[in-house]
């Protein structure tokens, strides 16, 4: 008969202390009670951010990414105490109905918008990539967003709405 490890029996738990914490989020200032384990996604959801969308949970998808002072992160691996205090801005946070950012208004007009769930991540990493390459070549736009998966578009109109979108703003950062 085969011999068999003896197992230790569980410990106490140590008990994880929630603090609260400051997020500024959309230009808004926001309290939340969290634990350290938890993620800024979550944190997010829970405040009513509901264009932060809940994908694969481990950094594969890109629906999740929001801007994290300027720069797109996946916030489900982004811990909520690690941002306290820096500027997040959700893709909701780039434009409203009435005045849509230029990234918005073309994933619209392109039909760049299939099912949805990916676009807010889309349009996030799009404004990252455009912050930092004002006028992307094909290959900057596909490493921009090689992050994010889009299971309906097929990234044809994706592309299309980001090359509409650079040019709108570059004209309008001349007319300035």
């Amino acid at each position: 008969m085969p011999k068999t490890k003896a197992r230790a029996k569980p410990g106490p738990r140590a008990k994880v202390e929630s603090r609260s914490i400051t997020l500024r989020v959309n230009g808004r200032t926001i309290e939340a009670e969290t634990p350290p384990h938890r993620t800024l996604l979550e944190a997010l959801r829970d405040a009513g951010f509901v264009d932060v969308k809940r994908g694969c949970e481990k950094g594969d998808c890109g629906a999740c990414a929001v801007l994290l002072d300027g720069v797109a992160v996946d916030s489900c691996l982004t811990l909520a105490w690690t941002v306290e205090g820096r500027d997040i801005v959700t893709a909701a946070g780039l434009g409203s109905h009435d005045a849509m950012h230029p990234l918005q208004r073309a994933f619209v007009e392109r039909g760049a918008i299939q099912c949805g769930y990916c676009t807010p991540g889309l349009i996030v990493a799009a404004q990252s990539l455009l912050a930092e390459a004002p006028d992307p070549s094909e290959d900057d736009i596909r490493l921009g967003l090689s992050g994010n998966l889009c299971r309906c578009t097929g990234y044809t109109k994706v592309f299309e709405a980001i090359r509409d979108a650079a040019a709108e703003m570059r004209s309008a950062r001349r007319r300035r």
